[in-house]
């Protein structure tokens, strides 16, 4: 994230601690496909810029992933982005475990 324009970072930024409160904010919605797991949509200029967290591993937020979205093909998150997410998730909720 810290590639991110400044603007996009304040907005994940504050998404995250509204988060991190136990409430959702606006930008945040459910990713497809998987549960407990919300994406942040920011638009900046003509870009969109996305931010991944699991809610419901334990006490914690898990962010798994933030990225610049790239994709040619409508608003889909491009397959090597969900393949990183599928791997930080199994990887999250084996931290969770361990605590």
């Amino acid at each position: 994230m810290r590639d991110f324009p400044r603007e996009v970072q304040k907005d994940i930024g504050y998404a995250l601690w509204v988060a991190q409160m136990g409430e959702k904010h606006d930008y945040a919605k459910p990713l497809k496909g998987f549960s407990g797991v919300m994406e942040i949509v920011s638009q900046f200029k003509t870009d969109a810029y996305r931010a991944v967290y699991a809610i419901k591993l334990g006490d914690t937020i898990y962010v798994l992933h933030a990225f610049q979205k790239k994709s040619t093909r409508g608003i889909a998150t491009p397959q090597k982005e969900m393949d990183v997410l599928r791997k930080r998730f199994l990887e999250a909720r084996r931290l969770a475990q361990e605590k």
